[in-house]
């Protein structure tokens, strides 16, 4: 697998992540029971984080031979 295949990978990954937490978002409108809001929550949050590190991922495999391309400190050895 090149890096431009796992970049188109990480997209569809964050597409699918950002669609689920859309979900639980309506889901905790709607929920009145304040342990399944917080429950919730936190389910948001642990999500968020991984689609935020799928975008970042996305971005780094798409450009990582890019002439100038200042790659993520989070990501180098």
């Amino acid at each position: 697998m090149t890096l431009a295949e796992l970049s188109i990978e990480y997209r569809s990954h964050a597409q699918a992540l950002h669609v689920r937490i859309g979900q639980l978002e309506y889901l905790m409108e709607q929920t009145e029971d304040q342990d399944r809001r917080c429950q919730l929550q936190d389910r948001i949050r642990l999500l968020s984080t991984m689609l935020r590190e799928a975008r970042e991922l996305a971005v780094l495999t798409e450009r990582y031979y890019d002439r100038g391309y200042r790659r993520n400190a989070k990501y180098t050895i």
